[in-house]
Order: C-alpha cells, then sequence, then structure tokens
C-alpha cells in the first residue's frame, strides 16, 4: 500500500436479498472468485479507476471486498475524501451472468466479476463500507 492510500472493507453484494433492479444473487454464485485484476472504479465509471480490490472472497452475508483507493489520481483523491468522511458508503460490482434462473426476482446464480465500484446509491442497498483505514 503506497503512503496516502485509503483502503476500506465492505460488501459488494448481499446474498439472498432482491436488489431494486429485481436480482438476487445467492451465495456461491461468485465461485473462487480472483481478485487480481480486477478494478476498483468511481460511480461505475469505466475511465473512472480509482484502485484496486485487494481481496474479494464469499461469506456467510455475502461478496466481502478489501479495497484500496489510490490517491494519485484526482478522481482517486475525490473518492478518497468522500468514502473517508462517510458522504459516500455504497458499493456495488460489475458483472457478466454465467447463470441466473427465473425472471422477478431474477435468481443469479453463477457470475463472472468484473469490477467493484463506490457508489453514491448502491442497487442493493446494503451493500456498503464498513470500515476504512488511512
Amino acid at each position: 500500500m503506497s503512503a496516502g492510500d485509503l483502503r476500506f472493507a465492505g460488501y459488494a453484494a448481499i446474498f439472498d436479498r432482491v436488489d431494486r433492479g429485481g436480482d438476487v444473487v445467492r451465495a456461491g454464485a461468485f465461485g473462487d472468485v480472483a481478485a487480481a485484476g480486477v478494478p476498483l472504479l468511481w460511480q461505475h465509471g469505466p475511465a473512472s479507476v480509482i484502485g484496486v480490490v485487494e481481496s474479494a472472497r464469499e461469506d456467510a452475508r455475502g461478496l466481502r471486498v478489501i479495497g484500496r483507493v489510490s490517491r494519485a489520481s484526482a478522481g482517486g483523491r475525490e473518492a478518497a475524501a468522500a468514502i473517508a468522511q462517510g458522504a459516500v458508503d455504497g458499493l456495488s460490482f460489475g458483472y457478466r451472468v454465467k447463470t441466473a434462473r427465473g425472471a422477478r426476482p431474477r435468481e443469479l446464480l453463477a457470475l463472472e466479476l468484473v469490477e467493484v465500484s463506490v457508489v453514491t446509491h448502491p442497487m442493493q442497498p446494503m451493500a456498503r463500507v464498513v470500515a476504512v483505514e488511512g
């Protein structure tokens, strides 16, 4: 971790809760997720990479992530300040569906994790930053 980086832990997905889009992520959907190479974005902006996902793993509650925000860019500084102040604490994730079932709610059974984002309004209201360091 570089001096000046901000680290956080939280949940990018919560299992068995219908989100605002009518989807529900089921336990096991992420499989043996590998965080390596998964970008951390600001508000799902593909041009707004603010850091990296250091770890991502499923636990009984959902997809627990540890992210590191770099203050090297203006976007990273903005995101780090918002997270540190508690002004923005939502988390979300981008994904590709491998296996799903049903329509409303659609059950997401197997997913490929593409990105994790710090967001103002998460699709899953319980997907939040729970701890901040730095």
